[in-house]
């Protein structure tokens, strides 16, 4: 490999945005996936960056949303991620959806005409040793590779687990008890096809959740969730009411079938471009497949629904990046490898694209014998970074999607009679995003010359 060669393993979304942004500043990139030959517990689909779920992007109010505010400054940073799933975005209200396969075989079609990017096909088992390098290989990371990650950061744990929600076939939905509506009305009025509970329903529902059998595991394994993403039946262990305030809550919603308002509601996504599919929001579970159809089938509109794909569980790997990497996102240790994605232990497919961003700009910035530099702290770019190197419990450090908490508190405003205004709800979220915006431009106008 040449001088300005760059090796990034892994094509998920997070090294296909770190191969995009090195190919597009002259460097020369090896991609190498172990797909189509191997595949991970999750994946189906041959093809780079694939999604489990097509609203894995998540809202995208920029003005009001951390998760909306990372998509515009990638929008702003020429992200290829987001310029795929803008092309392939389906209706779902304030969120940004896509059509999964549409997403990934675009992202796959750009990666493979790229002049500078050469495709490998082959599973990476260790540390590459002199090589300028991405581990991308996000929170499904081979066996193989993981043990030796683990061996070069000292023995640590690298392990938690993820669950992922039923799809159904949309035509096997009955409509005489189900309706379209987003909440409050938001976006188009067939975003969400909604299932209503009343409350004798739901109570029982719940006691089947908890007394469903589930996926065990072994003795040695200690499990630990990402809460963002808890197993519907775990939620249900915290309190039988948990659910009324998460993924079963029935605000701003109006059943058009009966004049009773409902007790609980289950919302179904669209998850294809066709509308052919609906994903069972909040529905991740570990429950075994046969329960999955019986308890799902109580949900009054669901008693005859097919499943196209049933929910699962599968571990995730990230690293303690506030204890072994640098700003730069390299291992101290070893400072020609670099981590990028859902591995460093940021959470979320959009916080993913954007490491995998900085991870490719920082290693083309390094290659070509520039200085790079960090992104402003006030941005999601730079708060999600922070939140990597920076966090101060390195023991009980966990992943973490982008979210106004981590960005660095606003001024207070002062008013014109002298006194002290802290801005709240809305219009705090309005000036993270609007300071964040301001302060990234100077940074992307820098890193472009």
């Amino acid at each position: 490999m040449s001088k300005k060669t760059l090796r990034i393993i892994g094509a998920g979304l997070a090294g296909c945005e770190a191969a995009w942004q090195a190919a597009e500043r002259g460097i020369e990139v090896i991609l190498t996936d172990m797909k189509p030959h191997k595949f991970s517990a999750a994946h189906k689909n041959p093809d780079f960056a694939e999604l489990v779920c097509s609203n894995s992007l998540r809202s995208d109010d920029y003005e009001h949303n951390a998760v909306g505010l990372m998509h515009q400054e990638m929008r702003l940073a020429g992200s290829l991620i987001m310029f795929c799933a803008d092309a392939t975005k389906v209706p779902a209200g304030g969120a940004l959806a896509v059509d999964r396969d549409g997403f990934a075989k675009m992202v796959s079609e750009k990666i493979k005409s790229h002049p500078l990017i050469k495709i490998e096909s082959a599973e990476i088992t260790s540390l590459p040793e002199d090589e300028e390098t991405i581990i991308a290989t996000g929170p499904l990371t081979s066996a193989p590779l993981a043990e030796d990650i683990r061996r070069h950061i000292g023995g640590q744990s690298l392990s938690f687990y993820d669950a992922i929600a039923p799809v159904v076939y949309k035509d096997s939905i009955d409509f005489n008890k189900a309706w379209y509506q987003s909440r409050y009305d938001k976006g188009d009025k067939l975003d969400y096809i909604n299932c209503p509970l009343t409350k004798e329903e739901y109570y029982r529902f719940v006691d089947e959740l908890l007394a469903a059998e589930k996926v065990e595991f072994h003795d040695w394994e200690k499990i630990s969730y990402f809460d963002g993403c808890l197993p519907i039946e775990v939620m249900a262990e915290r309190g039988t009411d948990t659910l009324l305030y998460g993924p079963m809550k029935p605000i701003g919603l109006t059943n058009p079938h009966s004049s009773i308002k409902p007790y609980a509601v289950v919302q179904l996504r669209q998850d294809n471009k066709d509308d052919t599919l609906r994903n069972m929001v909040g529905f991740q579970t570990k429950m075994k497949y046969g329960e999955q159809k019986r308890i799902f089938r109580m949900i009054p509109g669901l008693e005859n629904a097919e499943f196209a794909r049933l929910g699962g569980i599968h571990k995730n790997t990230f690293i303690k990046s506030p204890l072994l990497l640098d700003c730069f996102l390299r291992l101290k240790t070893r400072p020609n490898i670099r981590f990028a994605g859902q591995i460093t232990g940021c959470e979320g497919y959009i916080e993913s694209a954007a490491i995998g961003f900085l991870s490719g700009y920082f290693a083309a910035a390094s290659l070509t014998g520039e200085a790079p530099l960090l992104p402003p702290r006030t941005t999601a770019f730079g708060s999600m970074l922070s939140h990597l190197i920076d966090d101060t419990d390195i023991d009980n450090f966990q992943p973490m999607n982008i979210n106004f908490g981590i960005f660095p508190k606003l001024k207070p405003e002062i008013t014109s009679n002298g006194k002290i205004r802290h801005l709240k709800g809305a219009d705090r979220k309005k000036a993270y995003a609007d300071r964040a915006l301001k302060d990234i431009i100077p940074w992307l106008e820098a890193v472009r010359k």
